[in-house]
């Protein structure tokens, strides 16, 4: 097997974990922390593709299209949280799921109102179109490169600011004891708050920078949150630590049986049944990945909760 292949791969899958963890990290902040399943944490990964790809093609400004993503998917998502999701706390996880896969059917007929429900062409930016010469010897596209880096940023500053600041303090204590909380002065809704609009941050940075490597088109959302659903698992609910592994975990788990696996069946199967095969047994790979780490360790690798 040609040692470059797998190290591409291999960064492939880093770059697609990452990207996995950023929208994994909001999701299990929010369902570790505020006790809220979200499932239209999807369609903030969503909203935030399509508009990055549609700001970037009028402006011309990559980086200016991902900030005003941000900005929107925030400003929806509090608005989301004041109308809504403010009504679900306390409430059981039924009611938070069935009121949230509502809002997956809005979201995605609003995207269709206002984009069409064709996909939506989310250009790379040009200073990052070429490759790098990794090693001198493996030609990497840059912007990959990029999307690399800024994962691996975000997951350090985002456990710098849960484990070693003010607001991550505020964040933990109004989950361990709300009330508790609340009497030593805590204002616990204006935490959650934030949380809630972190995590949304996050998830439309996701979609800004996957925009230009997977298809923005509608349903975007659902198609990423079974992976991120899995991360969390797997990692453990609440965990950021143990989202970031998770994520690695699947992400090369995916990424490299996509790659490979068919590959190894192409020497006993038909080339054709070998390529149908290679997608749909790396995707079990994931589920099975899952079941193994929760044979050991029920509550994840780096349970909060625990």
């Amino acid at each position: 097997m040609n040692p470059i292949l797998v190290i591409e791969q291999l960064l492939n899958g880093a770059g697609y974990g990452l990207m996995l963890f950023l929208i994994a990290a909001g999701l299990t902040l929010v369902f570790g922390i505020m006790d809220v399943m979200n499932l239209a944490h999807g369609s903030l990964f969503m909203l935030g593709a399509y508009v990055a790809a549609q700001v970037h093609v009028h402006s011309g400004s990559f980086f200016g299209a991902v900030f005003v993503a941000i900005a929107a998917t925030v400003l929806v998502a509090l608005l989301l949280e004041l109308t809504l999701m403010r009504r679900l706390y306390g409430r059981d996880h039924l009611a938070q799921v069935l009121a949230t896969f509502g809002v997956i059917l809005v979201a995605d007929d609003l995207v269709k109102m206002a984009w069409g429900p064709s996909p939506v062409m989310a250009p790379t930016p040009a200073a990052l179109s070429g490759p790098v010469d990794l090693f001198g010897v493996l030609p990497y596209p840059a912007y990959r490169l990029v999307v690399l880096g800024a994962g691996v940023a975000v997951a350090l500053l985002l456990y710098l600011l849960v484990n070693h600041s003010r607001m991550g303090m505020l964040v933990r204590a109004g989950a361990s004891d709300r009330w508790m909380a609340e009497l030593m002065g805590v204002r616990v809704k204006k935490v959650f708050s934030g949380v809630f609009a972190l995590g949304a941050g996050l998830a439309a940075l996701a979609g800004a920078l996957m925009g230009p490597i997977m298809a923005v088109q509608v349903g975007m959302g659902e198609s990423i949150l079974i992976p991120a659903l899995v991360v969390i698992v797997i990692g453990g609910i609440g965990s950021v630590r143990g989202a970031f592994v998770a994520s690695l975990l699947v992400g090369l788990v995916d990424t490299i049986g996509r790659a490979f696996l068919p590959l190894l069946l192409r020497a006993t199967l038909p080339p054709s049944l070998a390529a149908d095969l290679g997608p749909l047994f790396s995707e079990v790979a994931m589920y099975a990945l899952m079941a193994a780490v929760l044979s050991f360790r029920p509550a994840g690798l780096f349970s909060a909760r625990a």
